[in-house]
Order: structure tokens, then C-alpha cells, then sequence
């Protein structure tokens, strides 16, 4: 099978981070193919930069020329899932989603360690959405910008691993969810600091995919996701809206 993995921004090498981490969590046979959007901010960190990112992420899937059995959106409480499953009948999995339905299955209560303070709140309300809000301990800020978790990465590491430790003893948490696509490859550390379950939602969300693919699910297209309604649409797609693969496959 082959999984679309999409970040959220355009800064290549997050993308290639996610990728990396998304193909060491992939079966044997599943190809991996991770894009960046051609439009859009290189981070994405408050709901304006959000929206744009969601029409960025569409046309990134849309203009993919070959087939494809899953995606993943690779954005930390971003919006857009809801109309990649109108426009594609494929299973797709939200990072945030993911992480927070994966960490339920591990203990009572979760905590989600995420970048800027102003994005706590595109989370919450993207796990209130989901249902997934009842047993979230809380969601803490690290300080950090989302590039500076390539620019810095001990601070990184210290800052990130600093508010799990806090999640875990003042909020009671049991599991604590990385709350950021370019935090792939911290989730060893932090449990090394926290001594509770760590979840990475690119990780949680291929496992997921993979086995919704499996079981031959798709989404419904009865009500909420049904195909978009055939319509003129005015000056749509920009000419300049194209997807760029990033250039490692497997």
C-alpha cells in the first residue's frame, strides 16, 4: 500500500523528518510518500496559518499523480481533515487524533506537550471536536517556535521533555502525546525522563492507516463527507498550486 504522509508547512526538511519517522513505523510493502505543500507558511503556529495550510494540504493530495491508499495530515490540531475526507474516499488520519485515541488505550488520562503557548488552543478545540477532551490531563507549552525544534534541538529536547515531566506530576497524566509533527524522534527521550508511555502522532497515525486499509474501511460518504457539490468555482486552483514530493521514497 502506499501512504500519502503530508506536512502542514513548507519547510523541507520537517518534511523529511516526518517522512523518516513515518517509514520506521510502516510495514514491510508500505511505501511512504511524504509531500510538501508548494503554498503556506514554513511554520504553522495560529489559526490564519492553519486555514491556509488546510486549502495547501487539498491541493497537495490532489495534484499527486499516482495512486494512493491513505493519507496522513502531519499538522499538530490543524484544521483540514474534514475536507480531505470529502474530496477522497481513502482513510484519513489526523496526527492530533491519532496520538490521543492511540495514548487512551494506555492509561487513564493523557497530557499533550506542544510548541507555542497560542496553539494550545487550536489542539483543545481540535480534541474537543474529536471527542478525545474527556480524559486530557492538559496541554502545556514548551516556549519553543516549530523551527527551532531543527535549529535547537537539545533546547529542544530540554524544554519539550521539562513539561512532560510537569504533565506527568502536577496533572496527573499517565501518557503524554508530542504535540508537533517535527517532534518525531523525541518520544525515546521523553520516556527516558518521564517513565510513562510516549506517543508520536506520525507514528500512531500510519499504524492506523495501515489498519484501516487492511480492514477495507473507507470513509462514509452517506452525510457529513460527501463529495463536494459540482459548482463553478471562481480563479481556483492557483495556476502556482502544486505539490512537491519529497524526493525519498520507500
Amino acid at each position: 500500500m502506499r501512504i500519502l504522509v503530508v506536512n502542514v508547512n513548507t519547510t523541507e526538511s520537517i518534511t523529511g523528518s516526518i517522512g523518516a519517522q513515518a517509514r520506521g513505523a510502516a510495514s514491510p510493502g508500505t511505501e511512504i510518500a511524504a509531500l510538501t505543500p508548494s503554498f503556506g507558511a514554513e511554520s504553522v503556529e495560529g489559526n490564519y496559518e492553519s486555514h491556509l495550510a488546510a486549502i495547501a494540504v487539498m491541493e497537495a493530495v490532489r495534484e499527486y499523480p499516482e495512486r494512493f491508499d491513505a493519507i496522513v495530515q502531519a499538522g499538530y490540531g490543524e484544521h483540514g481533515r474534514e475536507g480531505l475526507q470529502e474530496l477522497f474516499d481513502v482513510p484519513v488520519v489526523d496526527i492530533t487524533e491519532a496520538a490521543a485515541s492511540t495514548a487512551q488505550f494506555l492509561g487513564r488520562t493523557y497530557s499533550v506537550v506542544t510548541t507555542l503557548d497560542r496553539t494550545v488552543p487550536l489542539i483543545e478545540d481540535r480534541l474537543r471536536l474529536a471527542g478525545l477532551d474527556s480524559r486530557c490531563a492538559s496541554v502545556r507549552a514548551s516556549g519553543l517556535p516549530v523551527l527551532d525544534l531543527e535549529g535547537d534541538p537539545a533546547a529542544a529536547v530540554d524544554a519539550i521533555t521539562e513539561e512532560a515531566v510537569r504533565a506527568v506530576r502536577d496533572d496527573r497524566a499517565e501518557v503524554i502525546c508530542l504535540g508537533c509533527g517535527g517532534m518525531s524522534g523525541l518520544a525515546d527521550r521523553v520516556v527516558e525522563r518521564t517513565g510513562v508511555p510516549v506517543v508520536d502522532g506520525v507514528t500512531a497515525a500510519v499504524a492506523i492507516a495501515e489498519s484501516l486499509v487492511r480492514l477495507g474501511l473507507t470513509t462514509s460518504k452517506v452525510r457529513t463527507y460527501a463529495p463536494p457539490r459540482p459548482k463553478a468555482m471562481t480563479n481556483w486552483p492557483p495556476a502556482a498550486s502544486r505539490a512537491r514530493l519529497n524526493s525519498t521514497v520507500d
